[in-house]
C-alpha cells in the first residue's frame, strides 16, 4: 500500500521559488555584474571623457570671437580625409567643437577642434572610452548573438528579483529583513547581505533591466520598427522621405550612417524625415557608399544651399542654446538637423530645417511622441542618470553597486553550503503543480520577451528532465 506525504504547500511554494531564483541566478549574475560595472562606469560619463581627452576638449579661453562653424569643419575634413557628418558648437568658452566625420573606410570618428581658430586638436573612434564601455555594456561590440544574452539576462533579472522578494519576505521574522546578523565567517550574514541588499535595490534592477530593453538588438529594435512604421509622432513637415534617401544611407548603412543615426532620440530614428525641396537638375548620390560631403554642396539649380554658418545661426534663433548636434544634410534633399537633447527629456528638440531656403520643416518636441516613445525616451534618460541630477545619477549607481555585491554574497553563500563536488541546486518541489503554477507567473515577462520566452522553454525542459528521473514523492508503508 502507497501512502502520500504530507506536503506542506507553503514549503513547496519556497522550494519550488528557491530553485528557479537559483537557475535564474546561475544564468544571469555574470551577465548583470558586467553590466553593473561598465553602467556604473557610463554613469560618469562626461566626467572619464573629459580627464581621457583632456588635451583635445580643454581649451584656453579668449577674447577673440569664436571662428565660424564652416572654418573649422573645411579644416577637420582636410586633415582627416573624410566628410563631417555633424557638428556640435562648443558647450562653453573653454571646451572645444566637436565632429561626428566619415573616415575613409567608412568608420566614424570623433574629431575635436578649437572654437577660436579652427584648428584641429585631435581625433578618436567614434565616441571614444566610454562608447567602447557603452559597446561592452551592451555586448553589442562582440555582434548580435551576443547581445541577445544580455536581453535574456534582462528578462531573466526580473524573476530574479521577483523570485528573490517573496524569499526574502519576513513571514514573522525580524532578522535578515533590514538588518545583517551574524559575522562574514558565517553563512547566515551573506545570506542576511544578500536578502537586505535585494530587497532595497530589486526595484532598481527591475527598473534597469525594463529601461534598457529598447536599446536591445532584437526585441528594441523590432519594436523601433513598428513605431516607425506606424509613424506614432507628429511632426509638422510639408514633405516626407525615407531617412536613407535623405542622409545618403546605403543598405546596409555605413558604421558612420549608423552612428549619426544613433545620435537621434530613439523615437526618431526610424521615422520618416522632411526633405529638402532640391531645385531642379540636382542629382542624387547614385554611387553605393556614396555621400555628398556637406560642406562642398554645389550650386544646383536657381539656388545655392544656405551653408551651415546660417543654419546655426537658424537654430540660435528659434532657442535652441547651448551645444547640440547639428546634422549636416547629405544630398539634394537632406535637411539640416538640429539634434537637442539636455538633461531632462522634456526638453528635447529635433529641428529639420530645408538646407536651400533655411524654412523650418518640422519641429519635433517631446509632446508630439506618442505615449509609449515619451515612456522610453523617460526611462532612458533616468536609466542613464540625467533626468533627475545627482540624486537620479547615485541612485542608479547604487542600484549597479547592490547587483556587485548581490553576486558576491549569493557566490559566498552558495561556496558555504554546496556539497562536496556537487552543483548543490536547491530540491524540486515536493508537490509539481505548484512549480508549473510558479511558471504561471513567469510566463507573462516571456510572452513580452520573446528571446527570455525561449530561454524559459529550454530551462523548463531540463527542470522536467530533471522531474522524471527525481525520486518520488511517496514512499511504500
Amino acid at each position: 500500500m502507497r501512502e502520500a506525504i504530507a506536503i506542506r504547500p507553503d514549503r513547496s511554494l519556497y522550494q519550488a521559488v528557491w530553485r528557479w531564483h537559483f537557475i535564474a541566478g546561475l544564468l544571469v549574475m555574470p551577465f548583470l555584474v558586467m553590466m553593473a560595472i561598465t553602467g556604473g562606469l557610463y554613469l560618469f560619463k562626461d566626467e572619464i571623457t573629459h580627464v581621457v581627452y583632456r588635451s583635445m576638449i580643454d581649451v584656453p579661453a579668449r577674447a577673440t570671437p569664436l571662428a565660424p562653424a564652416s572654418l573649422l569643419i573645411r579644416n577637420t575634413e582636410a586633415a582627416l580625409h573624410g566628410p563631417v557628418l555633424q557638428f556640435s558648437p562648443p558647450a562653453g568658452p573653454r571646451q572645444s567643437a566637436s565632429m561626428i566625420v566619415r573616415a575613409p573606410s567608412g568608420e566614424a570618428l570623433t574629431a575635436y577642434a578649437d572654437p577660436y581658430d579652427g584648428h584641429l586638436l585631435g581625433s578618436t573612434p567614434y565616441g571614444g572610452v566610454m562608447q567602447t564601455i557603452r559597446k561592452i555594456h551592451s555586448l553589442q561590440r562582440f555582434g548580435f548573438w551576443a547581445s541577445c544574452l544580455i536581453e535574456i539576462a534582462a528578462g531573466w533579472a526580473i524573476i530574479l528579483v521577483g523570485t528573490g522578494l517573496y524569499m526574502w519576505w519576513p513571514r514573522g521574522r525580524t532578522g535578515g529583513v533590514v538588518s545583517v546578523r551574524g559575522d562574514p565567517r558565517q553563512r547566515v550574514f551573506w545570506r542576511d547581505v544578500h536578502a537586505v541588499t535585494g530587497a532595497f535595490v530589486g526595484l532598481v534592477i527591475v527598473f534597469l533591466a525594463a529601461t534598457g530593453m529598447p536599446w536591445s538588438l532584437f526585441w528594441g529594435v523590432k519594436v523601433q520598427t513598428w513605431v516607425g512604421r506606424h509613424h506614432l509622432y507628429a511632426p509638422a513637415a510639408p514633405a516626407f522621405t525615407q531617412r536613407e534617401e535623405v542622409m545618403g544611407i546605403t543598405v546596409p548603412p555605413s558604421p558612420a550612417a549608423r552612428a549619426l543615426n544613433g545620435e537621434l532620440p530613439w523615437t526618431m530614428q526610424t521615422a520618416k524625415a522632411p526633405a529638402s525641396a532640391a531645385p531642379p537638375g540636382a542629382v542624387m548620390p547614385g554611387m553605393p557608399g556614396m555621400e555628398a560631403a556637406p560642406t562642398a554642396q554645389a550650386d544646383s539649380g536657381s539656388r545655392s544651399p544656405i551653408g551651415v554658418d546660417r543654419a546655426l545661426a537658424a537654430f540660435r534663433k528659434m532657442g535652441v542654446q547651448g551645444s547640440f548636434g547639428l546634422a549636416l544634410p547629405m544630398g539634394p534633399k537632406g535637411a539640416y538637423v538640429a539634434n537637442y537633447r539636455p538633461m531632462k527629456v522634456e526638453n528635447t528638440r529635433t529641428i529639420y530645417l530645408d538646407q536651400y531656403t533655411g524654412k523650418v520643416l518640422g519641429d519635433v518636441r517631446y509632446r508630439d511622441w506618442f505615449a509609449g516613445g515619451k515612456a522610453i525616451e523617460w526611462g532612458t534618460g533616468v536609466h542613464m542618470g540625467r533626468e533627475y541630477g545627482a540624486v537620479n545619477r547615485y541612485v542608479m549607481l547604487a542600484g549597479c553597486i547592490g547587483m556587485v555585491l548581490l553576486a558576491i554574497s549569493s557566490f559566498t553563500m552558495w561556496w558555504k553550503r554546496r556539497p562536496q563536488g556537487k552543483l548543490g541546486l536547491p530540491a524540486a518541489p515536493d508537490d509539481p503543480r505548484i512549480a508549473r503554477a510558479l511558471l504561471g507567473v513567469m510566463i507573462p515577462v516571456g510572452l513580452v520577451f520573446p528571446l527570455v520566452g525561449l530561454s524559459m522553454i529550454v530551462a523548463l525542459a531540463v527542470e522536467l528532465l530533471f522531474q522524471a528521473v527525481r525520486r518520488p514523492s511517496w514512499v511504500e508503508a
